[in-house]
């Protein structure tokens, strides 16, 4: 679908960029010279700041190369191809995803290797994959935890002729999915060995559904282990090894207790975090700081994840003294995990932005305001521009079919797109 500016939105969602119809396409945008301080964009608006981006990608690329493991970053925080070339240009090995119809959407933007840290569950989803392994350039696994679903892909892909690469995944008792005991993992490895269209590819977990470190640490050392005998016994297929974990609060841990791991035959040790790419104020940002002050290898590297994403949106009306209504809301930002923080305040006309008071903060969102404390001393007027950053990006990212990457002055650069 060509994508066009007209009237004043971008034409897929109405979330707009254009200041007039222009006729342009995504690619085009930043021949034309918009900028979000001189109000050429229509707010509220979700920009991604193009050196921090740049910033966070060499961070990572660096953070997994010192400890020589593999990078899948999760695509389910921003749903963009176009993010996701960025992340394999710097290094990644693969994206991770969670359904097969973001699958099937990564694929149609040019990406050939694929986990799927889930389940592949109904025949739908089976003929998603199914369809996509007709390309021989096409590398995919998926995860299994029960006799049921296993029988089922079993049936489905020797139908089909085909082979299903399957990672075996360990999960704890109060958790999310996953093999819970190692009877439950013995009756799943029975049932896989049962199917000469499966063949079993590795190990996968999530440790992120526990909270202490040291139930972590040993939900990983039983996926090592459970590697190393399972790798000795022959059971796993051809190909490299596959050991995976790791989302975007633990991936230091798993990092410490994987890396240098010996199987006895090739391995690959593959960390999945996907918030590092823009990062956050919230959540992601105090497991940073945990990582900084536990991991060596992050304190070595002398540097931060930053914070890469930003809403803009426009005080729009200041009804009672103390009180600021702001044109933004649950429509357009999480909320999940704490609401957005103000961070700068621009005057239309002004120079450059200044710091938003210390002061000011959300105190609830609606639909499509959101309510700001301020002090009715504070120098703030209708029109004003405000920049929220937020917590926990996935659940902001799928608000938004576009995004603005822009430079350190806000002049827009260029569009993504997201596909949720």
């Amino acid at each position: 679908m060509e994508n066009r500016f007209h009237d004043h939105l971008l034409d897929l969602n109405g979330k707009g960029l254009g200041a007039a119809d222009h006729g342009a396409t995504l690619g085009d945008v930043g021949s034309l010279n918009w900028n979000i301080l001189a109000e050429e964009v229509s707010l509220p608006v979700a920009v991604l700041r193009s050196e921090r981006i740049a910033h966070n990608l060499a961070w990572m690329r660096d953070f997994i190369a010192r400890y020589g493991v593999k990078l899948a970053p999760h695509g389910k925080t921003t749903m963009s191809p176009a993010l996701f070339h960025r992340q394999l240009e710097h290094g990644a090995w693969g994206i991770t995803l969670a359904t097969a119809p973001q699958v099937l959407a990564a694929y149609r933007h040019g990406i050939r290797r694929v986990l799927l840290a889930n389940q592949l569950v109904g025949r739908a989803n089976m003929a998603i994959i199914e369809r996509l392994q007709r390309d021989p350039a096409f590398e995919f696994w998926c995860c299994v935890d029960s006799v049921a679903n296993i029988a089922a892909l079993g049936a489905h892909f020797a139908a089909a002729g085909q082979t299903l690469q399957v990672l075996l995944e360990l999960g704890v008792a109060g958790g999310r999915t996953g093999a819970r005991s190692e009877a439950e993992e013995n009756a799943l490895l029975a049932e896989i060995a049962r199917w000469p269209a499966l063949r079993l590819s590795g190990i996968e977990l999530y440790e992120g559904v526990l909270k202490d470190e040291a139930a972590i640490r040993a939900l990983l050392q039983r996926a090592a282990t459970r590697t190393r005998a399972l790798a000795a016994a022959g059971a796993f297929g051809d190909g490299p090894v596959i050991l995976t974990g790791a989302g975007s609060a633990w991936f230091d841990v798993v990092a410490e207790e994987w890396a240098g791991l010996e199987i006895g035959r090739p391995l690959d040790i593959v960390l999945r975090p996907g918030c590092y790419l823009t990062h956050d104020v919230g959540i992601y940002q105090a497991a940073q700081q945990r990582i900084e002050a536990n991991n060596p290898v992050a304190r070595d590297m002398n540097a931060s994840l930053l914070p890469a994403l930003q809403l803009w949106a426009y005080v729009q009306s200041l009804p009672e003294p103390g009180l600021a209504i702001i044109g933004l809301g649950k429509r357009d930002a999480a909320f999940d995990a704490g609401l957005p923080v103000p961070a700068l305040q621009h005057r239309p006309g002004e120079a450059a932005p200044r710091n938003a008071p210390a002061g000011w903060a959300l105190s609830k969102m609606m639909d499509q305001h959101a309510f700001m404390q301020v002090s009715a001393s504070d120098d703030v007027r209708v029109g004003d521009l405000v920049a929220f950053e937020i917590s926990h990006p996935c659940l902001t990212f799928d608000k938004w079919r576009q995004l603005a990457i822009v430079d350190a002055h806000y002049a827009v650069t260029e569009l993504v797109e997201t596909f949720f």
